[in-house]
């Protein structure tokens, strides 16, 4: 029989209290408010981007670890998830963050543009989870939260056939990755609509077809994020969960 969940620690704001997580993609945008985020809230945390100057952007608001590591790269991944690990003492979590967009009609994208962006948002969340599973089946309770994207439930914006297609694959890898690790690891995702990151950049007037007229900042999904790699979610697990301002109802 499943053992109960842990509960949550009986202090105020401290919800991630005693958890080791790793984030990716932290340099900037919804990584890094999702690592200062969880900082608030009481967790140890080890932040991963290929981008070490927006790192020590990110690493002068709160105390972390930071590594260096393209989420392409498998070595790169494997000793910084050690060294993580090790400066830690373990990882029961991980926020895979890191990803990029193209926006081009298919009749243009160069299969190359393709393979990046397959390479970055849909192997690279692989790789990263596949490394840190090494130290969070030793844990109970460990969690896995993707970055997916509202592109990746219902692609309807033209050009984005690489994006929409590698966060498909997010989706779907998640509920995979759910079904395998039950009951002992938990694996969501959370799938934005338009976040207020550089990677908005001419969309941003796009927001006619949004219930709540707007964009989001990068806060609002650090919140949804922070939900679900949390105890209040114990019962979650293999969800999608739509974080797009109602940009569609899916």
């Amino acid at each position: 029989m499943a053992m109960p969940p842990i509960p949550a620690p009986d202090i105020p704001g401290k919800r991630l209290l005693s958890r080791r997580i790793v984030i990716t993609g932290a340099a900037s945008g919804i990584g890094r408010s999702t690592a200062q985020l969880f900082v608030r809230e009481g967790a140890t945390v080890a932040l991963f981007d290929r981008d070490m100057r927006g790192l020590t952007e990110t690493l002068r608001d709160i105390q972390a670890h930071a590594f260096e590591a393209d989420v392409t790269d498998e070595d790169a991944v494997s000793q910084a998830v050690d060294k993580a690990a090790a400066a830690m003492g373990g990882i029961d979590g991980v926020v895979n963050v890191a990803g990029v967009m193209r926006v081009s009609p298919i009749s243009d994208l160069p299969a190359a543009d393709w393979r990046r962006v397959l390479d970055i948002n849909l192997t690279g969340t692989y790789i990263v989870v596949r490394n840190c599973l090494r130290w969070m089946t030793r844990e109970a309770e460990a969690t896995i939260v993707n970055i997916a994207s509202a592109a990746g439930l219902l692609p309807n914006a033209p050009g984005l056939t690489a994006y929409a297609a590698s966060k498909g694959g997010v989706v779907n890898l998640t509920r995979a990755l759910a079904a395998e690790l039950a009951p002992k690891i938990r694996a969501n995702c959370v799938c934005p609509g338009m976040v207020d990151t550089p990677m908005a950049d001419g969309f941003r007037g796009n927001v006619g077809n949004y219930a709540l007229k707007r964009i989001a900042d990068p806060g609002e999904i650090a919140q949804a994020i922070l939900f679900l790699t949390s105890v209040e979610s114990s019962y979650v697990t293999g969800a999608a969960l739509a974080v797009d301002g109602g940009r569609s109802f899916h």
